[in-house]
């Protein structure tokens, strides 16, 4: 995996992103400096390429298979883009209240915390189906960190997955749609970048 070396508020006030998306809680009082200026169409799709990079916490040639494998998907490219980053393994870990930020999601699952359908997977960028469950392995669910996220209250879950805290594990019951993907992407701008 690359290292970013990048700090995250500056990165959020580039994006325009909202720093909860990544984690960061804290206000920051200044602003991006920059005298506001046109910015071209291409650079508007590059900025929205990097908010979906950033905030999925995908290299370039990750993102690049993934809108690869969506425009040979049935549907519209963009949207199954999406919906295949949603159904990433650390991403799933994220949005089912195991892990406070994706990073750390990712950390927890490359240390092998999780096994699907019974088996261990160690790979966050493992892409969940339908049906699969996904829970917290028997032997490391006594660790102090997954004792205290039992005691911790449910958060929203997304409508395509079903979790329960106590019992660490959680559910796929289908595949995301694109009203169900809260984050701020416009991925038809994504698509015409890489059209080109």
């Amino acid at each position: 995996m690359a290292i970013n070396k990048y700090h995250k508020m500056k990165r959020c006030r580039f994006l325009e992103l909202d720093p909860a998306v990544v984690g960061c809680y804290k206000k920051s009082i200044r602003t991006s400096g920059r005298k506001s200026r046109k910015v071209s169409e291409y650079g508007l799709q590059l900025r929205e390429k990097q908010r979906a990079k950033f905030i999925y916490c995908v290299s370039e040639k990750q993102f690049r298979k993934y809108y690869d494998m969506a425009d040979r998907m049935k549907g519209i490219t963009g949207e199954n883009m999406l919906s295949l980053l949603e159904r990433r393994l650390d991403n799933v870990v994220y949005r089912l209240g195991f892990a406070a930020t994706r990073l750390q999601a990712r950390q927890l699952v490359s240390h092998a915390h999780f096994s699907v359908n019974g088996k261990k997977v160690d790979i966050p960028s493992y892409i969940v189906k339908a049906g699969d469950v996904i829970a917290v392995r028997e032997n490391r669910a006594k660790n102090k960190y997954f004792e205290q996220v039992k005691t911790a209250k449910a958060g929203n879950l997304p409508k395509w997955l079903e979790g329960d805290l106590e019992k660490l594990e959680g559910k796929v019951i289908e595949l995301p749609k694109r009203e169900d993907i809260d984050t701020q992407i416009a991925e038809h701008m994504i698509v015409e970048l890489y059209s080109k």
